[in-house]
């Protein structure tokens, strides 16, 4: 098996003590990490890393995006949600080619692996294609194919809900156990009871979870209120969908009673910040989330409402959007607000032996370079992280033991190639007649 050292680095281990440890040393053997520390004797490697002036952190894990929808990135801007939807970007995605989805998700990840993320949670349409940009890209993914369950007139590439079956069944541990897979009903304000109802019964005998959107705005709280008597999180519990790991995207407008339904059901729950501050939904109630035990993430949402794949920036308005709602500035502290985004979103995706520096881990690392004037001087390291880094500093971006971006150079992707590519079907995706699929009226 390949070894890799890294040598003179500081680091940031984010273990139960929340070690941050000076001039040390992270020796990887094949996937795992066997050392932080010393180096243990007899240990060759194939190849070695100074670390010196850099900070070494566990891997960023997006827990929901939309990654093909980097191709609508600028197409839908200063909207409200409603218009947002159907002006915009249920329109675009009438166009949508499987191809499309490919080259939108590759763009996606050279983007996500120079901002230090080694692993993402997709939620979106022909997910076979974003498994082909995992195998090529070397990331980790937790794969969910969207579906509607409208009826395949209405539904992107006219899929059903056993395509999306047998695609969970076809990918599970694909990419030598890179990929995993997991339902992805849209979510409770579009989808059926009924339909909701099929996909949880659905996953239980997969053995899989569900990802989808949950509770993203007072207008889908008031609808599910009208339509079902309960609050969405009260009504997904209802029909059983919360019995099987759920992840449950935004999870904006909840009462007290539905914080304690998704404690009790051991979901995870994902903020997506620049979104809601972008189009102005409000704010998931994380620290009496944490409180109760749920395990919160954070994930960029797609590029469509959130204009970038950065975790970094993304980690710091989980932060800020918590100390300026709370009117509490020790509201997510650094160190806490990088669990979020390492180690839950990692135990959220079932990645749950990563998110971590210490032997016996997954070898998911990343390093900042250091050698920067925003980055000086050193007094907090994870606050430099949190509030004063950004995705640029990342220089290496190790993924299994296996460096993705060495140095600042991508070394699995094409990237030029991709961005042309990407962009060319970007222009022809809204450059055309498009129509209307479905449409949106929380």
């Amino acid at each position: 098996m390949p070894r890799l050292l890294i040598q003179n680095v500081d680091a940031i281990t984010l273990d139960e003590q929340n070690r941050v440890l000076k001039n040390t040393n992270i020796a990887i053997e094949g996937k795992r990490i066997v050392a932080v520390g010393e180096v243990p004797q007899g240990f060759v490697a194939d190849e070695t890393i100074d670390g010196h002036d850099h900070v070494a952190l566990p891997g960023l894990f997006n827990a929901h995006t939309h990654a093909a929808m980097s191709l609508q990135r600028g197409w839908a801007e200063d909207l409200p949600l409603d218009r947002w939807f159907n002006e915009r970007i249920w329109v675009a995605e009438s166009a949508l080619t499987e191809e499309d989805v490919y080259w939108g998700a590759a763009l996606a990840a050279c983007e996500m692996i120079r901002g230090g993320t080694v692993a993402f949670a997709d939620h979106y349409f022909w997910m076979h294609q974003v498994a082909r940009v995992v195998e090529e890209s070397g990331l980790k993914a937790l794969l969910a194919w969207c579906v509607f369950g409208l009826g395949a007139e209405q539904e992107i590439g006219g899929t059903t809900l056993e395509r999306t079956v047998e695609f969970v069944a076809q990918y599970q541990n694909a990419a030598d156990g890179r990929i995993k897979t997991i339902l992805g009903p849209h979510s409770p304000y579009i989808c059926s009871p009924e339909f909701l109802r099929r996909a949880a019964e659905a996953a239980a005998k997969l053995g899989v979870g569900i990802h989808l959107h949950v509770a993203e705005s007072q207008g889908q709280f008031d609808q599910s209120m009208r339509e079902h008597g309960k609050s969405p999180v009260a009504h997904l519990a209802a029909l059983g969908v919360l019995d099987v790991p759920t992840l449950a995207g935004h999870t904006i407008c909840v009462t007290d009673e539905d914080i304690a339904i998704l404690a009790e059901k051991r979901a995870s729950v994902v903020q997506c910040p620049k979104t809601h501050l972008k189009l102005a939904m409000g704010t998931t109630r994380v620290p009496d989330l944490i409180a109760v035990g749920v395990n919160v993430a954070l994930g960029t949402d797609g590029a469509a409402s959130n204009n970038d794949h950065d975790m970094i920036g993304v980690t710091r308005l989980a932060a800020l959007a918590q100390k300026q709602a709370r009117h509490d500035p020790e509201v997510l502290p650094s160190m806490q607000a990088l669990k979020l985004a390492t180690q839950n979103g990692a135990r959220a995706m079932g990645f749950g032996d990563s998110g971590v520096l210490k032997a016996g881990a997954a070898a998911d690392v990343i390093l900042f370079n250091f050698n920067r004037p925003h980055l000086r001087p050193r007094h907090d390291l994870a606050a430099n992280i949190v509030h004063s880094a950004r995705a640029d500093d990342v220089a290496y971006n190790i993924v299994d033991g296996r460096v993705l971006l060495r140095n600042g150079e991508l070394t699995t992707l094409d990237e030029d190639k991709i961005l042309h590519e990407a962009e060319k079907r970007a222009f022809r995706l809204v450059g055309q007649e498009l129509r209307m699929v479905r449409e949106y009226k929380a």
